[in-house]
């Protein structure tokens, strides 16, 4: 079978195509027949080499987070019913970017019969946070809410979720195509942060903000940060920008605003999985839609990570096999 490989860190050029037997399942795993794979945007990180101590991989490995597919064969002590059944798993450092992966069974979750795998795949990592970021900062009705980096996969689920839940939303995003579409799926109001008066014309519309969703860190994050009024809370869980954009802890203090970072979002397995579950029972009412801006066949996956790093992606990157 054919598996992306990364034997070194650099550009996307080192992702490698390479052919490997296929996995043969051990007791209590199955394997899964890949139908997409799951492209997060930390990956194109962790490959150049800045993982830092969040992310510490070192090549070779073989990147992918996650799949979504049909369950080809099941191994000792598993119950042959899941054979043939959609599956969305997650698959370590086993890797995600193959034709097909052998997963344990117990970290199996079936796609709901309305859910297409794209979209089963685009909420794996992307819906299992927004859902948990949500339980931690839950946006109230009236509450002014800013999500950053709106225009990426977890960032539209989270404007969706906070207009659903009867906040007054913010996306802010590069480009009026992006910002057009969040439009669409919910944000009252949309802000392109390529502007350099970008946080005054979010100040206009709000006046100041309860809630900030930050997925872009950096220098966006921390303006964000700016916005909020005391008792405000913040989530900072994006690094695009480069870096987390945690708040100095005094000054947060000082303002009474509540702060979660990535260390709060690394949720233990059996919690991880509800979220997941919720997001897939959401996307199958239709209260929620992924944003899959764009596929790439697994044989360019390093054009995948190049249209993440230049920006020019909209939504949920994928890898269709």
């Amino acid at each position: 079978m054919r598996v992306v490989e990364v034997s070194r860190f650099g550009g996307p050029e080192v992702l490698t195509l390479i052919e490997v037997p296929d996995p043969v399942p051990g007791p209590g795993e199955l394997v899964v027949d890949v139908v997409v794979a799951d492209v997060l945007w930390v990956e194109t990180m962790i490959r150049s080499g800045h993982g830092g101590r969040y992310f510490p991989v070192q090549p070779p490995y073989r990147p992918g987070p996650g799949v979504a597919g049909t369950v080809a064969t099941v191994g000792a002590g598993v119950d042959p019913a899941w054979a043939g059944r959609r599956v969305v798993a997650r698959t370590g450092d086993r890797g995600g970017y193959a034709e097909r992966v052998a997963v344990p069974a117990d970290g199996l979750v079936p796609v709901p019969e309305p859910v297409g795998l794209r979209d089963a795949a685009a909420l794996l990592h992307d819906g299992t946070t927004a859902f948990g970021v949500l339980d931690l900062i839950p946006p109230r009705p009236g509450d002014r809410v800013l999500v950053t980096a709106a225009g990426g996969g977890l960032g539209a689920l989270l404007v969706q979720c906070a207009h659903a839940a009867g906040a007054r939303v913010v996306a802010a995003a590069r480009g009026a195509a992006k910002l057009d579409r969040l439009r669409r799926l919910g944000a009252d109001h949309a802000v392109d942060y390529s502007a350099p008066d970008w946080t005054d014309r979010a100040r206009a519309v709000t006046g100041g903000l309860d809630v900030v969703f930050d997925g872009a860190g950096g220098a966006y994050g921390r303006a964000a940060f700016d916005l909020l009024d005391p008792g405000g809370r913040y989530s900072a869980h994006g690094t695009p920008a480069g870096a987390f954009a945690v708040p100095d802890p005094q000054q947060a203090a000082a303002r009474g605003i509540t702060v979660i970072g990535i260390d709060d979002i690394r949720f233990p397995p059996e919690a991880a999985r509800e979220y997941l579950v919720r997001a897939l029972d959401a996307a199958a009412a239709g209260r929620l839609t992924p944003l899959v801006g764009q596929t790439f066949p697994l044989a360019r996956a390093a054009d995948a990570h190049r249209a993440i790093e230049a920006r020019t992606t909209t939504g949920k990157t994928l890898l269709t096999i």
